[in-house]
């Protein structure tokens, strides 16, 4: 059947007379005859009531759909899941987190396919939901726009900023007695003001900064308050985008290029941003058919410096920045210095040079973006180690102020809440090296975020006299010494999994090194005698998930080279 060159999936859909049945379906939901001669462009939106992260989304739907209206498009709005990591942080819920990513591009990808959308809108508002978004959109490869959902403002306590890692450590600190529990209440009551996603440069901030600075974001996206009349505009603009990239026949694998996912993970680095980009922008380029690979973020990392003074490990919430005209002056810093790509195209149809032409400066009296000759560090805070501990790769957090180096004693956890228990009550002392594991993709399954054990160590004080590995990863907010996505994780035999309680562990962020001081013969030795542990999960998601999912050194993606 011939297909309409501004229609290529839709005519096949509601074209001809056979097709009278499925143009009776769509009349119910709101078609009439004109709307079968236009582009059909599908508006995913991630709304629900689950988290503060996502509740103002259709609102914002409904804005990217008048932009699609207005400028000769149909624009069909629907669903797709979310989850909150921080309501279920620090539970067995919070297993599904990263499942949920692989869900939430499973069910994008399957109502573009099956409706014969011919372009998308995706609109994303926590962690998971935007690599899940992006991972969508570059398997379809059809024109397409990705829209932040927006920061929220900070909640504000005796004149002091809030956001959702204030109650963590809050909780640390009350255990410690540092505070009473009229204080943690207050602070639980004032720190989550409303709608949006979680305010310093944790996950959701980190990657809506990284899909800009990929191109598939209209230029200022990831810098705008959730609500806001700015966040409205970035929406409706982003539906007149998408007809326009249709008309350009411009797909999201033209603009996901090596070179774009070089640019993002520089301004990660230069923001620095959450150890979960990591993960997501190896998935992301996964799907959009780009070799990425660990190595990558140590290349790029040691020639970029940490230039934001932002929140977990600085004192800034990303609604300043936003008061100072977002990263798009960061990122014109870069590209004059030389170190983005500025010829990659963009969802705007120009480069990112083009893009970043009349952006004016940071104002001269701000000090939350530092210059590039004064950097906050002058290398790379995600720091990925290799040794005899994670011989393919862990990824740290490393922002200077907690050492750049920790050898302590081995306390070892088979899961997270033990492990919070323990620090909870006194047991976790100083000179311990926290191990938690079996908490990787497959072996938790889900990979958990650890930031109730990472939260409680600052709580108690401990920051600098204690350090953390798992082969489970971080929350954005999550700081202090701190080494996750260990690999090969504990489940499939990786050697964390033959780590006792007393043995000595070195952190080494100059050399870049985890190890066990053990010798060769030893770890052997104990890793012939290891017995892998039952499976947690034998039916339903997360089992499908421990039988799906590759390594976390290549993004714990769950669609790569299956052999059925």
């Amino acid at each position: 059947m011939p297909t309409d060159k501004k229609r290529p999936f839709s005519s096949q859909v509601v074209n001809g007379m056979e097709r009278a049945p499925s143009r009776a379906m769509l009349r119910a939901v709101g078609f009439g005859d004109k709307d079968f001669q236009k582009p059909q462009i599908g508006i995913a939106s991630t709304w629900s009531m689950v988290t503060p992260c996502n509740m103002h989304i259709n609102h914002l739907a409904e804005n990217a759909a008048r932009g699609v209206d207005e400028n000769g498009g149909k624009a069909v709005i629907f669903n797709t899941i979310t989850i909150s990591d921080g309501i279920s942080m620090g539970t067995e819920g919070m297993k599904y987190s990263l499942v949920s990513r692989e869900v939430i591009a499973d069910s994008i990808e399957t109502v573009i396919g099956c409706q014969g959308y011919d372009g998308l809108v995706a609109i994303g508002g926590c962690d998971k939901n935007m690599p899940g978004c992006m991972i969508a959109i570059a398997r379809l490869n059809r024109p397409a726009v990705f829209v932040y959902g927006g920061t929220i403002l900070p909640g504000c306590h005796q004149s002091q900023n809030l956001d959702i890692v204030s109650v963590f450590e809050a909780v640390g600190a009350r255990a410690n007695d540092k505070i009473d529990d009229e204080t943690l209440h207050a602070i639980e009551e004032k720190a989550i003001p409303g709608p949006g996603s979680c305010g310093g440069m944790y996950t959701a901030n980190t990657m809506a900064s990284a899909i800009e600075a990929l191109g598939m974001s209209l230029p200022g996206s990831s810098a705008q308050a959730a609500v806001s009349p700015d966040k409205q505009k970035d929406c409706q603009r982003a539906g007149n985008a998408v007809l326009r990239l249709l008309e350009m026949d411009l797909k999201p694998r033209d603009i996901m290029t090596r070179q774009a996912f070089e640019n993002a993970i520089t301004v990660v680095i230069a923001l620095g941003g959450s150890t979960n980009s990591v993960l997501h922008l190896l998935a992301m380029a996964d799907a959009a058919g780009v070799k990425l690979t660990l190595d990558d973020f140590t290349r790029i990392g040691q020639k970029t410096p940490v230039l934001a003074d932002l929140k977990p490990s600085g004192r800034y919430h990303m609604a300043a920045l936003i008061e100072i005209g977002g990263i798009l002056p960061l990122m014109k810093m870069l590209l004059e210095a030389g170190l983005l790509h500025g010829d990659c195209v963009t969802v705007t149809g120009k480069t990112l040079a083009e893009n970043l032409v009349d952006v004016p400066p940071y104002p001269t009296d701000q000090d939350i973006i530092r210059p590039l000759d004064n950097p906050l560090k002058k290398d790379s805070h995600l720091v990925v180690l290799k040794g005899n501990l994670a011989p393919e790769g862990a990824v740290a957090k490393i922002s200077g102020k907690e050492g750049l180096s920790f050898t302590g004693t081995a306390r070892v956890f088979e899961c997270e809440e033990e492990a919070l228990q323990r620090i909870l009550d006194g047991t976790v002392q100083q000179g311990d090296v926290i191990v938690i594991r079996y908490e990787g993709p497959k072996g938790g399954p889900g990979m958990r975020e650890m930031l109730s054990p990472t939260s409680a160590v600052m709580g108690k004080g401990l920051g600098k006299d204690v350090a953390l590995i798992t082969d489970g990863r971080f929350s954005g907010g999550t700081h202090g010494l701190v080494v996750g996505h260990i690999t090969p994780e504990a489940y499939v035999g990786g050697p964390l999994a033959i780590v006792q309680d007393g043995d000595t562990l070195t952190i080494d962020a100059k050399k870049r090194e985890l190890h066990l001081h053990l010798s060769d013969d030893e770890i052997q030795s104990r890793l012939s005698q290891w017995q892998k542990p039952a499976p947690r999960y034998t039916r339903g998601v997360l089992a499908k998930y421990a039988a799906l999912v590759n390594s976390a050194s290549e993004g714990a993606v769950t669609d790569r080279d299956l052999e059925l």
